[in-house]
């Protein structure tokens, strides 16, 4: 059994070569005839000189490098002075125009959240809130008149009296005394003129004019899209005991707030001439501004008793 070679266990002398007298005479010639060196030992006797060749010089370029990396490392591992320890710290701190500009963006940026959950509020959860107060306002109603309780003929502010139906723009929406925005307009409903100078006729009259008024755009915005309205366009009001069939006339697009006479008796610039049973429905524009009113009138054509159903408007 050949003996275990523990070189790479631990380090040990190598065995002398074996002496071949045939090698060492070519050795000796070879040496005396090129003056070389001694023969090199065996495979191990090599291994072993290369490592100490190359350990010799790795372990200086090592030592040197460490030695220089070494003190590097020592320098920056030494305790700074309190001097130089706050000229870092400073070095370190933001100057004040970063510090500005910092507060800046910051401000912008919560401006933005701000006014972008502002219009969410606005054009979308007014909306729904608003519907919703009108729909049940709507079916409070139905359910009074189902049951046979009966108007009293005047309404307080804020109170529900009729239905509102647009047909063409498919809107259903309860009508409510007063034109107030917390108590009826921003609640989803139109509202009924009904105080001071603005007092106008209720549906029932003989004669005048049922002025109403209505947001065009957020809380229900139930007066949208009257510009689309045409001539002969049906507007029906709904009450406890009667339908009033109106048919649209005439729209005047663009009018100062102030210009009340759209509300007379025999509104001025509707066309019509004398007195009859009119209807006004009055609302802001251009969209989304108050700066200006729209208005569109209608003539009653038909009042139908709710015993009889319903007119032919709301059922084709």
């Amino acid at each position: 059994m050949p003996p275990v070679d523990e070189e790479t266990v631990a380090l040990r002398i190598p065995d002398p070569p074996p002496v071949d007298s045939d090698a060492l005479s070519g050795s000796a010639g070879s040496s005396v005839a090129g003056h070389d060196g001694p023969a090199h030992g065996g495979r191990a006797a090599r291994r072993k000189a290369a490592k100490r060749r190359h350990g010799r010089h790795g372990g200086a370029a090592d030592t040197g490098a460490t030695g220089a990396t070494g003190a590097t490392e020592e320098e920056r591992r030494a305790p700074l002075s309190r001097v130089e320890a706050r000229r870092q710290a400073r070095a370190r701190k933001p100057g004040p125009a970063v510090v500005a500009s910092r507060a800046i963006g910051e401000v912008f940026i919560t401006t933005g959240v701000l006014m972008l959950l502002f219009v969410t509020y606005q054009l979308w959860w007014t909306n729904v809130r608003a519907h919703a107060q009108a729909g049940s306002e709507a079916s409070s109603l139905q359910n009074d008149w189902a049951s046979g309780k009966r108007n009293p003929g005047t309404f307080e502010p804020g109170q529900g009296f009729a239905i509102l139906h647009i047909p063409k723009l498919d809107v259903v929406v309860p009508i409510a005394e007063g034109t107030s925005n917390k108590g009826v307009l921003d609640r989803g409903m139109v509202g009924h003129y009904a105080e001071g100078a603005l007092k106008t006729a209720m549906p029932g009259d003989k004669s005048g004019n049922f002025g109403l008024a209505g947001h065009r755009n957020t809380h229900g915005e139930p007066f949208r899209y009257i510009n689309k309205l045409s001539p002969g366009d049906p507007i029906v009001v709904e009450t406890q005991d009667e339908y009033y069939v109106y048919k649209m006339s005439s729209i005047l697009p663009v009018t100062p707030p102030s210009n009340t006479s759209v509300l007379n008796p025999v509104p001025e610039g509707s066309g019509f001439t004398k007195p009859g049973r009119y209807i006004t429905l009055t609302t802001c524009t251009p969209e989304f501004t108050s700066k200006y009113r729209m208005i569109v009138w209608g003539k009653m054509v038909e009042e139908r008793p709710r015993s009889k159903g319903k007119p032919d408007a709301l059922v084709s």
